[in-house]
């Protein structure tokens, strides 16, 4: 059973595993994943693997596992990323979820228990994100968690061979849709009583 730092009865966050590399790399592998992400070619595992040493040791990023909890064992199902920027106490988000895992609501969860988790743990100003404009699914999501259009960079992406615009969207925490359940969790807690 993995460590879950918060959840919500239907997603839960966990830590990064470097023992689910070979999982997270598959994801990634995804047409979708990769065209939601802007990423034109395939990654080697042996890349990944290098790549991942490196990202274990960065303390400029919080990493989350994405689990589904509607069975009795959670199951991975994403990731989730916090860019940090110490300096700007800001960070740049981005999801990941599993190609067998998606339609089941966890990109809502996951980002809403992420920007929970970025606004009340690491105490950010803001969190900010970047989504090609016609990644509709994407962009409903990150709109129903509170994020907002912050702006477009113009002709950035390519989406299915074609150039895109790519959508800046950003959140404060006056813009954060609750509930908390860092609250929930903190305000529960023994050592409040």
């Amino acid at each position: 059973m993995p460590d879950l730092w918060i959840s919500n009865g239907h997603c839960g966050l966990g830590s990064y595993r470097s023992d689910l590399l070979d999982t997270y790399w598959q994801w990634e592998q995804d047409l979708l994943s990769m065209l939601g992400h802007g990423r034109r070619s395939p990654l080697s595992l042996e890349r990944r693997k290098d790549w991942l040493d490196n990202q274990l040791k960065n303390e400029s990023q919080i990493r989350f596992t994405v689990y589904d909890l509607a069975s009795a064992t959670p199951v991975p199902a994403g990731v989730t990323v916090l860019d940090l920027d110490h300096t700007r106490q800001t960070a740049e988000y981005a999801l990941l979820i599993a190609p067998k895992s998606r339609g089941k609501g966890l990109g809502r969860h996951a980002t809403r228990l992420s920007v929970d988790y970025g606004f009340h743990v690491s105490g950010l100003h803001a969190i900010s994100l970047r989504v090609l404009t016609p990644h509709v699914t994407a962009r409903a999501i990150y709109r129903a968690c509170g994020f907002r259009e912050a702006g477009r960079l113009r002709s950035a992406g390519v989406w299915l061979g074609a150039r895109c615009d790519e959508e800046v969207m950003d959140m404060v925490p006056a813009d954060f849709v609750g509930p908390s359940m860092v609250s929930s969790y903190i305000n529960s807690s023994p050592m409040q009583a």
